[in-house]
Parts: C-alpha cells; structure tokens; sequence
C-alpha cells in the first residue's frame, strides 16, 4: 500500500481550474439587478472560488455613475443583503475568478471599472491573452497606470482608448479585438449598454437568456436556469453582441471557419446541467463513461466515481458495462480554498478531510474508479491508496479526459510539461505510481464521440496541436 506525506498540497490543489465565470444582466424596466446578479454568480461558483464582485449602473440615473463591490472569497462571503441592498441599479456585471494570470489579491479582483474622459466602463473577462505583456509595454508607454497585474486590464485600458477614436463602445470592443490574441469571453458594461464579445477562436463560452423585460449574458446555461431565464443561444465565437432598449445587434465580421472552443469544458469545468453548442455536458460525460467500458474492460464489483464530476462517467461506465454503479465516497462541501492545512506533525490528511470512504460500499470488492483527469498525480494516488486501505481488494482506475501532456494558456491552469506525470511516463508507469491495479484514458481520437460527432474543439493539452502559437514567454504568472 502506497503512503503518502499528510503535508503535501490540498486536495483540489492537484485539480486543474477554470479561470473565471461572468455573469451580465440588463433589466429594461428599471429594476436593480444586485440581487440577481448575485445568484447567477452562486451559479458560476465552480468556475472560480478565489475572488468575486459585482458592479452596477442605472441607465435612468446620472450617466456614468457604477457602484461596485469585490472582494477576496466566495460569493456568499462576500456579499450579504445590506451590501447588495447598496447596489442599486438596473445594469450590472458580475466575477468569479480563479487566478492563472496574476496573482490572488484584492487588487486583481473584478469587475474592473474605469473612469475616462468618454465616462465609466465595466469590464467582466474569463480567459488569458497570448499577448497581453506586449501590449502592456506598449500602453505604459504611451501613459497608462495599470493598478493591477492581471491580463484583464489590459483589454479594458484598450477599449478606453480605441472609444476615443470611435463612435460607439462596441466598435472600441472589436478594435479591442484585432489587437488582443488568446481567449476570452468578455461583457462590457457601458452606461447604457450590455455588450458581451467571444474571441474568434470560442475558446471560452458565452452564452444569453432573456426573463420577461431582463437580459442576461452568462459563461453558462445553469445561472440562467438559476436566475429563472430562458436560454436564448450562444454567443458564437467571434461575435460582438451588443444589448439596448432596442434590443440586441450583432456583429460577426470577426467570425472565422476555424473554432477551438475548451474541450474540458465538458469533461470537467462546467456544471453538468450546463449546454454549450448545443450539447449537454451532463450526456458528454456518461457518454465518455460508455466509451471507456468500450475500449477499456475489466472485471469488477462495482464502479464509483470520485465527485463530482467523474460520477457521470462513472454511470455511462456502468450503463454500458453491466457492472453496479455505487457510490463509495461522502465529500466534505464546506472546505473551502483558504483551508488550513494540516501541520507536518498532525496526522490528519489533506485529502481525508475532503473526501472519506463508505468502507461498507467496496470491502473485499474489485472497484471501478472513474475520474475526470490525473495532473501531477498525488491526489489520485491518494484516493486509491484510501480505497485500498477501507478494504478494496482491487482499484482500476479510469480517467474520463486523455492524458495531460502539455500545459495550456488559455486561461486553465494545466501546469508545465515537468509537472505533468503523464509527460514523463508510460501510462504502465502511472499506473504503478499511483498505486492502481489497472489505468485506461478516453483516447484523444474519442473525444468528438463524447461529444456527439461535434467538432472544432481544442485539444491542445493532449496533443500539443495549439491552435494559435504558444507563448515564448510565461504568461501565467505577475504582471507588472
């Protein structure tokens, strides 16, 4: 049995992270939006647990004038009924953030809001540009003072100052657009204005709703449920919407044949009651279950999946293969990231306190184990070790994603190639560092089944196929 140092990372910090979740609301009736904007972000928590913040503007009132709110923590920490009852007004855009590009401090936080000389912008951006150092040289030079060190003021500071040459905010947005290369989903507020962008590529989702005489721009389908919203469509990748009391425009000039949206969206990112293109990620997961029972058997008792998101593609496993899907885990909801780890000389395991074992679901049973993805390793060694040590007599493990490869940068933090423990080793190798029985992974040549023949997904922390040239340079660490 495999022993493992109580002091090493907390559990979810061998997990890869989403970077952000957005949420945009527009209500034509004047009604505040504080409230609303609050439980969509309760929606969106999973994309990012770091920092959050809400920012609001009332289109009937003083032109210009946003209240706003951030602070370091998640959603229900930070906001109460007396703040939220302080933000008055009947547009407004909200965060999540879980920091890849700059680093986890107040500072970093959004909404970002700007003063200028044309009036207020409000800015709300999940992903990561490819370019963002250059173009901050290049603005400092020219007079800009950044006050933060995150990617995201970059793109605000240039659709401040491309609205100077233009017309409209949203004609600064797609000038903003031609200069910035990587991925992003944006939603822009302007005083009178609901704008929301999606980089050419699709790499980060986007999405509207309407309720009643309310518009919404959300990262996913399941704040809009939240929130009561109808799902209206996607924002296709490279489109510029642009939201009034005359409705919605649309802009798509910078549309391409070519997309890359984040394949692991569906494997892992997003709340399984979330679509995206079309396609639920609820049906992507059991189906990529279903095809590891096809093209990775074996004889078992039972298969369980590590929560939450492998417990889909433990179903389909179990769907397809005849063999009892059950539940061996109970996971502790209420640890957040700012959890105090457990000392060196303290016996209690980091991932223990998020996850224990139901000893009586897989004693003396030969266990099916579906997770979403290995990274570094340690904390799928663990839970098998755990399930060995509650009795399991045999744990196959199955990973529902292909093996990481390659590090990402576009907004996920899928770390360096040295960190990955598949890029170094066979999958018989890892299959013996974490201590299972046996390993099988979703084949990269499988992932359009999972998502029903859809296609124009990137799948570049498997394959290295990028599809936009790779950063010389770190871009996932401090600016400035």
């Amino acid at each position: 049995m495999n022993k493992y140092p109580v002091n090493d990372s907390f559990y979810d910090e061998d997990r890869v992270h989403e970077e952000c979740g957005v949420f945009g609301v527009y209500d034509f009736d004047g009604k505040d939006v504080s409230s609303t904007i609050y439980y969509g972000l309760f929606a969106l928590q999973h994309r990012g647990q770091e920092s959050c913040g809400i920012a609001v503007s009332d289109t009937k009132g003083p032109k210009g004038k946003v209240i706003s709110h951030k602070d370091m923590g998640l959603v229900n920490d930070v906001f109460n009924s007396e703040i939220l009852e302080q933000l008055k007004g009947n547009i407004g855009i909200g965060h999540v953030r879980y920091s890849t590009a700059g680093g986890s401090v107040r500072e970093n936080a959004q909404p970002l809001v700007l003063n200028y000389v044309k009036g207020t912008l409000g800015m709300a951006h999940n992903g990561n540009l490819l370019n963002a150092v250059e173009l901050r040289d290049e603005l400092s030079y020219t007079g800009a003072i950044f006050q933060t060190t995150i990617d995201s003021e970059v793109i605000a500071y240039l659709i401040a100052r491309e609205r100077l040459k233009v017309g409209t905010v949203e004609e600064a947005v797609k000038n903003a657009m031609l200069k910035i290369k990587g991925a992003y989903s944006l939603i822009v507020m302007s005083p009178r204005k609901l704008i929301g962008a999606r980089d050419p590529f699709g790499f980060k989702p986007l999405c509207i709703g309407k309720r009643d005489n309310t518009y919404f721009l959300s990262s996913e389908t399941c704040a809009l449920d939240t929130v009561g919203a109808e799902f209206i469509r996607d924002v296709l990748p490279g489109e510029i919407v642009t939201i009034t009391q005359d409705g919605i425009e649309s802009d798509t000039s910078m549309m391409r044949d070519e997309t890359a949206k984040c394949i692991f969206e569906y494997i892992y990112f997003a709340r399984p009651d979330s679509k995206f293109d079309g396609m639920g990620v609820y049906e992507s997961r059991i189906n990529a279950g279903r095809i590891l029972a096809k093209t990775h058997p074996v004889e078992a008792d039972i298969v369980v999946g590590v929560p939450e998101s492998g417990n889909p593609a433990a179903l389909g496993y179990s769907m397809e293969s005849g063999i009892p899907y059950g539940n061996a885990f109970i996971k502790n909801n209420y640890v957040g990231r700012t959890f105090i780890k457990p000392k060196q000389e303290q016996r209690e395991s980091s991932v223990m306190v998020k996850l224990n074992v139901l000893k009586e679901a897989i004693e003396g049973k030969r266990v099916i184990m579906i997770d979403d993805s290995i990274v570094r390793g340690t904390t799928c060694a663990r839970i098998v070790s755990l399930l060995k040590h509650a009795g399991a007599k045999e744990v196959h493990v199955r990973i529902s994603s292909p093996p990481f490869l390659h590090p990402c940068y576009f907004g996920t933090d899928i770390p360096s190639e040295e960190q990955l423990i598949a890029s170094g080793n066979t999958v018989e190798q890892v299959c013996k560092i974490i201590g299972a029985d046996s390993l099988g992974y979703l084949e990269v040549d499988r992932l359009s089944e999972m998502i029903c023949g859809h296609t124009g997904f990137c799948d570049a922390c498997f394959t290295g196929n990028y599809p936009i040239e790779p950063p010389t340079i770190d871009i996932r660490g401090e600016m400035g």
